[in-house]
């Protein structure tokens, strides 16, 4: 009996099901009215976000609270155009994302021009991999999407699919999967003997923990080898939580605050070996670039790609996981007593000064009252700007995957979707968003989308009427103010005209009550926090 003949884009959708999704992201047009109709039937239901950017970290928002690819789905031109910023994202970012974007047939465009570009001229830089899908190489390219997307550094894939194919006719894909490749140890030999030399011999050794750690799920291992060598560690922000921030030798996370980086760059000069686990400096200021000299300092990094970065060199380079890596590193090698003043205990009260949570009002305040309220397991998304960077200080994560932001690439408008995105992925978890004023205008349409999927998800908006941390700089550099200051907007009236619940803040008091009343809720809940300008100086 002759094999039932599916459509095309049913043959990738099938495979993103296989893969783990079920949740794709965008705003359809003709070109993806297919793609769409295919994704459902597959088990994928589709959401319409108001933007394809903002599609794009719904998406992501899902990533990491399922560890699935995420789908952005955007029709021809401008609709793919739109989707740019985060792809770009996802790329700087190591974020599997497939991006599925409708296009006009071959032939089709030797003669029609409406809307018609080359949307793999314009991926390609900011991706993986982009494909052109083909009806009989449906399954090989979906595959492949897949595993170009979430092996090694993850990042987007973009698949242009063009009318006619993902209507076109095939045979059910019998393509047998190629499994993943097994993850390798370093060899014994030379460099591991050396590496496990200097551990052993180590006095004042302190790790630098980053996103290639929570790909690969390092954090009980990591917590164990800091704990038998009483090694102090500091993560990236987008690994914080990979050990509990609690933890005695847990100096927090680092950057983008230059406050933070007079405690945190000192002390790891004086260490006589730096560990660079799953370290990729993509997300960190200028600051960090080649603080340490390789020739005076043992240094380790273990990484998932070759350092093409340069900003930092080391004595010793593995090209490996980092539980492989950690495990081979202390076969063998007996603990020592290490950094035995109270250098440890000291840089961590000098760091919890330093970032005081005791203020009565401001940005620390609104920071401080919302971890108070909010449980150990609550999601926190957090928007680029001056709040950022001081939340990403205070915010104690439990974790990983609990505070989410865009740290490489720095995308404004980020924390309301990525923040839909996660409460979607676990309903059951708190979920509060954090965006300066300018951020939630980019994306306030969005709020839409949230009373569109009943989300419960919290939002409070730093109101300053500024771009606060553009603002400081321009004053620290003597300029003239200048582009940098809009209209005061009453962003409570914004949420419950888009249909959920809507505070106005300007006291501790009044921000506790409004957490407990938006914790409460069915719906979603808008808190605007009224801080006053310039309140980010000396705290950041």
């Amino acid at each position: 009996m002759p094999t039932k003949k599916v459509r095309t884009a049913d043959v990738v959708a099938q495979r993103l099901y296989d893969a783990g999704c079920r949740y794709a992201f965008g705003m359809p047009g003709g070109e993806v009215l297919t793609i769409v109709d295919a994704l459902e039937k597959a088990g994928i239901t589709f959401i319409l976000a108001k933007h394809e950017n903002s599609a794009g970290f719904m998406a992501e928002g899902v990533v990491h609270r399922t560890g699935a690819p995420g789908i952005l789905v955007a029709t021809v031109g401008p609709g793919a155009v739109n989707g740019i910023n985060v792809v770009a994202n996802a790329h700087q970012d190591r974020v599997p994302l497939i991006v599925l974007t409708g296009c006009v047939d071959e032939t089709e465009a030797l003669t029609y021009t409406h809307q018609v570009l080359d949307h793999q001229a314009v991926f390609r830089p900011v991706t993986k991999e982009t494909f052109r899908l083909t009806a009989d190489g449906a399954d090989i390219v979906a595959d492949k999407a897949i595993g170009i997307a979430t092996e090694g550094r993850a990042g987007p894939v973009h698949i242009d699919v063009p009318i006619s194919v993902a209507d076109a006719l095939v045979a059910p894909g019998k393509l047998h999967r190629r499994q993943p490749a097994s993850l390798v140890a370093p060899a014994e030999g030379p460099d591991l003997t050396k590496a496990r030399s200097w551990l052993g011999a180590a006095e004042r050794p302190v790790m630098i923990i980053g996103l290639d750690a929570i790909a690969d799920d390092a954090g009980a291992v990591i917590q164990t080898f800091c704990e038998t060598y009483n090694v102090p560690f500091v993560t990236t922000y987008k690994a914080k939580g990979i050990v509990p921030e609690d933890h005695a030798l847990c100096l927090g996370g680092a950057g983008l605050s230059p406050l933070a980086d007079t405690l945190l760059l000192p002390f790891i000069q004086q260490a006589d070996l730096v560990l660079c686990i799953g370290y990729d400096p993509i997300e960190m200021r200028a600051g960090w670039r080649n603080i340490w000299d390789p020739a005076q300092t043992n240094v380790i990094d273990v990484s998932a790609t070759p350092n093409h970065h340069y900003m930092h060199q080391a004595g010793l380079n593995f090209i490996t996981s980092t539980v492989c890596a950690l495990r081979a590193l202390s076969a063998g090698v007996e603990p020592k007593p290490t950094w035995q003043n109270d250098a440890i205990t000291e840089l961590r009260e000098s760091l919890s000064v330093v970032f005081p949570s005791t203020t009565e009002w401001g940005p620390a305040a609104v920071i401080d009252e919302c971890r108070r309220a909010l449980p150990n397991d609550a999601i926190a998304t957090v928007d680029s700007g001056a709040h950022r960077i001081l939340l990403s200080q205070m915010w104690h994560c439990f974790e990983p995957r609990s505070l989410l932001q865009s740290s490489a690439l720095c995308t404004m408008g980020c924390a309301v979707p990525l923040a839909i995105g996660a409460k979607l992925a676990e309903p059951d978890r708190p979920v509060v968003s954090f965006s300066g004023d300018a951020g939630m205008l980019m994306v306030a349409g969005e709020l839409s989308t949230a009373a569109e999927l009943r989300s419960q998800t919290i939002f409070v908006v730093f109101v300053d009427s500024s771009l606060a941390l553009i603002e400081l700089k321009q004053r620290q550099r003597q300029m003239a103010n200048a582009g940098v200051d809009f209209g005061t907007h009453d962003f409570a009236a914004i949420g419950r005209a888009f249909g959920g619940r809507g505070h106005t803040v300007g006291t501790r008091d009044e921000l506790r009550d409004a957490l407990g009343e938006a914790l409460a809720s069915d719906g979603f809940t808008v808190i605007g926090a009224v801080i006053a300008r310039e309140a980010y100086d000396g705290c950041i």
